[in-house]
């Protein structure tokens, strides 16, 4: 027995922001953002939360399955932009959409959200504990963008996937997760500073900062060695698609001449979606299974990578 996805949804704020629209409000031009990223476009939230958008992305996942909200049993949200420090976005999603029969809960670990939730759920599943599950990857980066630095602010966008998964004979076949702590200062965004009666605190909150040579070097070599091991860990196969991090086109290219991959094997959303961090491996999942890409039978490689430094990737049979 084994953990299979069944279902899955998406939602997209409904603002689309070209790099042409920030070329108008920032020094930067779709030129210098396009041939360094790969990214044209990315949609930001304006009335929506982060709750908004799983709750839509988890209802599109649910009539995706074939399920009612009352019959799920798990709720596992991968995001770092909760709208609240408490209650966590889980709880909010459970509650909106009825799902009053399961347990929820929120894991932090940036862009590898989603993929450290689905091996959650399956070490869940694989222990008879629950038999099914709603799992979420989620962001609104827009509010942590420093939207005075260029450098970063143009990478990501906002938005929300979600998949429905459950106890079957077919489906995940190998995964690994990994953390560099050690590296965590390179992509970083600091949270709720000292704040008592004994300390004076009147700094403003912070924003996400990140040393972008140092990941790209993280993520090209950390992600095909991770890659690897899970493929062997899985009888031989052939992949019929590489599901990556959106993070930059450039990392998904180096990735796939390293794994000596067809770049065909390795779709985008990152052009029209930008980096979305948790949300994207889900978000791009959903993409495909609405184009009628995924075939029953077909083997999938997925990998989530970022802040942490973490990496989570996983095999699975459609």
């Amino acid at each position: 027995m084994t953990t299979r996805i069944i279902g899955t949804g998406s939602y997209l704020p409904k603002r689309v922001v070209t790099n042409d629209d920030l070329a108008k409000i920032m020094d930067t031009s779709d030129e210098w953002i396009r041939t360094r990223t790969g990214i044209r476009a990315r949609h930001l939230v304006e009335e929506e939360t982060t709750t908004f958008m799983c709750v839509e992305a988890a209802k599109r996942a649910l009539e995706n399955a074939g399920m009612q909200a009352e019959d799920i049993e798990l709720i596992i949200v991968g995001t770092i932009t909760a709208d609240h420090v408490t209650p966590s976005a889980a709880c909010e999603i459970q509650a909106a959409i009825g799902a009053d029969k399961a347990v929820a809960f929120d894991v932090n670990a940036a862009c590898s959200g989603f993929l450290f939730a689905l091996h959650t759920a399956h070490a869940y599943i694989q222990a008879g504990i629950y038999k099914n599950a709603l799992l979420l990857g989620a962001e609104t980066l827009s509010k942590i963008m420093d939207w005075d630095d260029r450098s970063t602010c143009v990478l990501f966008g906002d938005g929300a996937g979600a998949a429905v998964v459950k106890a079957d004979e077919t489906g995940l076949l190998a995964f690994e997760q990994g953390s560099d702590g050690a590296k965590g200062h390179v992509l970083a965004c600091e949270g709720r500073r000292n704040n008592n009666p004994y300390v004076s605190n009147d700094k403003a909150y912070d924003y996400v900062h990140m040393d972008g040579q140092e990941v790209y070097k993280f993520a090209v070599s950390t992600v095909p060695a991770s890659i690897m091991r899970v493929l062997e860990q899985a009888e031989p196969c052939e992949i019929d698609y590489y599901v990556l991090h959106q993070a930059n086109i450039r990392i998904i290219q180096s990735v796939a001449k390293r794994l000596k991959a067809d770049e065909a094997k390795f779709p985008i959303s990152l052009d029209h979606c930008g980096n979305i961090s948790a949300g994207s491996v889900p978000i791009l999942l959903d993409e495909m299974n609405r184009k009628g890409m995924l075939k029953r039978g077909h083997k999938i490689v997925m990998s989530g990578f970022g802040a942490g430094l973490t990496w989570g990737t996983a095999l699975l049979e459609w």
